[in-house]
């Protein structure tokens, strides 16, 4: 009798504080770069998938916003898609790294206690650390949550991601593809347009301005020859504008120039960008605006 074919598929969420790596991780596990990753806290602000399909398994990664205190609005739908995918994961994947505080978000440590799906805890940035800190660490966390997994791992220089990948397909659950297996990401190409855009932004701006603004692709015109994109970057005041404007459209233009360059390689097509600059007060607590900038389901 010939043995029976079993293929595996499960969601694995990826779920951390704020700059402990979330993204660099899954981008390094998907193989593409799908999430935008700076040193500012705050960069993930929706939840994106990455899936990886073989013969036999199909894994869909979830990033999510980085754990924290919500402020206004926009942050509470951001910790909603967190609680969202503690709840809905076949597999969390807990980061955090050698860096931050155990303690740090204590409630969050609480609430995956007492899940019931596996948790694989990864210990990132272990290139960064000695071996001596990576083993008290490991001890603290194990204290923490006992029945994760933990891997020490350096997802920059990808060390020992096999370990982890490994791991997964062990505890995947025995289903078929919730996916088509030529499927990269549950997102479109406007949300990547925008995403590139809103990382410019953040690496070049300071203080508030990255964090009172929206982008939104109001066109995308796809061409045999090139994309045509027209994206609208929504601020919150007039001063802001300014600043993302600059001196004689300098600043607009260098952030411009920058989007432009990376969705070429990203879409390997010529891209033409045009951006402009609109004050939509309060748009972070306006709940109309935040549903249709895709915060709220």
């Amino acid at each position: 009798m010939v043995g029976k074919h079993i293929h595996k598929a499960g969601f694995v969420n990826i779920i951390g504080n704020p700059n402990v790596g979330k993204s660099t991780l899954m981008n390094a596990l998907v193989g593409e770069r799908l999430s935008i990753i700076t040193s500012k806290s705050q960069t993930t602000r929706h939840r994106i998938m990455g899936i990886v399909s073989g013969d036999d398994y199909q894994i869909v990664y979830s990033d999510t916003p980085g754990i924290l205190k919500p402020s206004y609005r926009l942050q509470e739908s951001m910790m909603d898609f967190v609680d969202g995918a503690i709840g809905d994961a076949d597999i969390i994947l807990y980061v955090t790294d050698t860096v931050e505080s155990p303690q740090k978000h204590k409630e969050y440590i609480e609430k995956l206690s007492r899940v019931d799906s596996p948790i694989i805890l990864v210990l990132n940035k272990i290139d960064i650390s000695t071996q001596e800190k990576v083993t008290e660490l490991a001890g603290l966390w194990h204290t923490l949550l006992p029945k994760a997994e933990i891997f020490a791992v350096s997802a920059l220089e990808k060390f020992n991601l096999d370990s982890v990948f490994e791991k997964i397909l062990e505890l995947l659950p025995e289903n078929p593809a919730w996916y088509d297996k030529d499927t990269l990401t549950d997102r479109n190409l406007r949300f990547f347009a925008s995403e590139i855009i809103r990382e410019k932004i953040l690496t070049n701006y300071t203080k508030e301005i990255p964090y009172c603004c929206e982008v939104v692709v109001e066109e995308f015109h796809e061409g045999e020859e090139k994309y045509e994109i027209s994206a609208i970057i929504n601020c919150m005041r007039d001063s802001q504008k300014g600043i993302l404007i600059g001196k004689k459209g300098a600043a607009l233009k260098k952030v411009g120039t920058e989007a432009r360059l990376d969705m070429e390689a990203f879409f390997e097509k010529k891209v033409v960008l045009h951006l402009f600059v609109k004050v939509n007060p309060d748009w972070r607590e306006d709940k109309r605006k935040l549903k249709s900038f895709g915060y709220i389901q």
